[in-house]
């Protein structure tokens, strides 16, 4: 089964071309984000998890999720984050993660997609962010193909820089950067509530038709990137920056 996390879609992308692939079931963790229940989930395959990388590390709230719910049947875990560039030694943490969730970690495959941190980052055009999707497949079947033979996914040598990243600096990130306060509507906005619907922390409600952004915020993008109106901004950050949505996942 892969179980799967994603913000503006790339994940989720990743998440359902791995399960055609393999013949197997995505499950979307987001239902169980909003609610803040535990998942409880069986299967005989082996488990694959999808989701991006905040900060080199997995993001804490789908970690979170993965500690306080319940995996039957197969024992093997996966794990695959989709990055911007690279995951650092998020490995490591999903090492001691599988431990805890009474799991075998087989490995991580950093999956590179397009970067869809408006907050940081610069972010593609649809036209430059195309190819980088089309790039993904090929990693993606050779993957599949070791998932299916529950052969480990290859490890490599970290470096002092992938610990920092995934270390102090990811720390940081959620201690210093990780706030809900810039995001702010236009005056384009038309009341339409796809914001709050699609928040998987409910940081966002609506107040007189309007987005109020409270505690909780995961800096996933999904409220600026899904807005249609394009009418969330966060800070002057974002201010003219392209905002990315994964394309659907067709076969």
């Amino acid at each position: 089964m892969i179980f799967y996390y994603t913000g503006t879609g790339n994940s989720r992308y990743a998440a359902l071309l791995l399960a055609d692939l393999l013949d197997d079931t995505a499950v979307d963790a987001a239902p169980y984000l909003k609610s803040g229940l535990a998942a409880s989930l069986s299967s005989q395959r082996p488990w694959v998890f999808v989701c991006p990388t905040y900060a080199w590390q997995m993001p804490r709230v789908f970690a979170a999720l993965l500690r306080r719910s319940s995996f039957v049947g197969n024992r093997s875990a996966y794990f695959v984050l989709t990055c911007g560039s690279d995951i650092g030694a998020a490995g490591r943490a999903l090492e001691r993660l599988s431990d805890e969730i009474a799991l075998e970690y087989r490995g991580v495959l950093p999956l590179v997609m397009p970067e869809n941190y408006v907050a940081m980052f610069p972010v593609p055009q649809e036209e430059q962010a195309a190819p980088i999707v089309e790039a993904a497949h090929a990693p993606l079947a050779e993957a599949a193909r070791q998932i299916a033979a529950e052969q480990p996914f290859q490890t490599r040598r970290l470096t002092l820089l992938d610990r920092l990243k995934s270390g102090i600096v990811n720390r940081c990130f959620y201690r210093f950067c990780v706030t809900a306060r810039p995001f702010h509507t236009t005056p384009a906005c038309n009341s339409c509530g796809r914001c709050a619907k699609m928040c998987v922390t409910n940081c966002i409600t609506l107040q007189q038709g309007r987005p109020h952004w409270g505690k909780g915020c995961t800096h996933c993008m999904a409220c600026l990137c899904g807005c249609p109106q394009s009418a969330v901004e966060y800070g002057k950050k974002s201010l003219g920056k392209p905002r990315y949505w994964c394309r659907e996942y067709t076969r």
